[in-house]
């Protein structure tokens, strides 16, 4: 049977989509340069002298506990970009069977789907988290992920949930119901297609989220001790009072990464949703 796509015109080339593919190319750039400059031994403590500005042996410093910050940031990158991929990964399976069963099945299920999404968004998701993270006596990047999407789950079933409840009704379903297919078939093989730019644009969001939720536990004390992430050096910034300190080096490599960390991803996030809703692309 043939399916009747919905699906919108093809991912282009556009400036806004090669500008976020390069900014989001900027956090590689101390991963891949790193390691000739630095070794991750002198991000430990005590690695080197402390408070030195930048220089030819330290490209970007080192901090009051003698990290060398390149070495910090090569190894913080990963872990921060590893966090937002487990928190947007699990958010977006979590949204997307709910948002799948909430708008397929309708009727109670869809209720209480929606009545806990409501609830949800109404509560501040800095509290939640908080109250999550401060539960785990050790926290590690893998945990870290799965806090963080304790409230980025949220978005994506609200927007899987709306876009399954406007295909259900086209034309393909009803045919493909008529044809006795079952709710698998029609979910996999008939609404599934339909849906992956919508799931693609709801994982860029959920992405950020999770990356923005980390950062914030971070910058107050509840991340990874054990592990490198941006938020830990940024936590270590204000906890020594950097920026009174006039010591630029430590807190603004870490910051310009995340902004083209955000940036980079909010711009992939746009040119997706075009994708996903042509009439954006229309101006209609």
């Amino acid at each position: 049977m043939a399916m009747e796509s919905i699906m919108p015109g093809r991912l282009r080339w556009s400036p806004a989509l090669i500008a976020g593919l390069l900014l989001l190319a900027v956090p590689l750039l101390p991963i891949l340069v790193g390691p000739f400059l630095v070794t991750p031994e002198m991000a430990d403590v005590f690695g080197d002298v402390p408070n030195l500005p930048p220089s030819a042996l330290h490209p970007l410093g080192t901090q009051s506990e003698g990290r060398d910050l390149l070495a910090a940031l090569m190894l913080g990158t990963p872990s921060t970009l590893t966090i937002g991929l487990i928190g947007g990964g699990t958010a977006l399976l979590i949204g997307g069977i709910l948002g799948l069963l909430s708008g397929y099945l309708g009727g109670w299920v869809d209720s209480v789907v929606r009545t806990v999404v409501d609830v949800g968004l109404t509560i501040p998701p800095l509290a939640i988290l908080i109250l999550v993270a401060a539960s785990f006596p050790i926290v590690s990047i893998v945990s870290m992920g799965l806090i963080v999407a304790a409230t980025a789950w949220m978005g994506p079933t609200r927007v899987i949930r709306a876009q399954i409840l406007s295909l259900r009704e086209r034309e393909f379903v009803r045919v493909a119901k008529l044809s006795d297919a079952g709710t698998l078939r029609i979910v996999f093989l008939e609404l599934m297609p339909n849906l992956i730019p919508f799931l693609a644009a709801s994982f860029v969001n959920a992405m950020t989220t999770a990356i923005l939720a980390s950062i914030g536990l971070e910058v107050l004390g509840l991340g990874s001790r054990q592990s490198y992430t941006l938020g830990n050096t940024i936590y270590e910034a204000v906890y020594y009072t950097a920026m009174w300190r006039g010591m630029w080096w430590w807190w603004l490599p870490p910051i310009v990464v995340l902004v083209c960390i955000f940036v980079g991803l909010f711009l992939v996030s746009h040119v997706l949703d075009r994708v996903a809703n042509p009439r954006l692309e229309r101006g209609q």
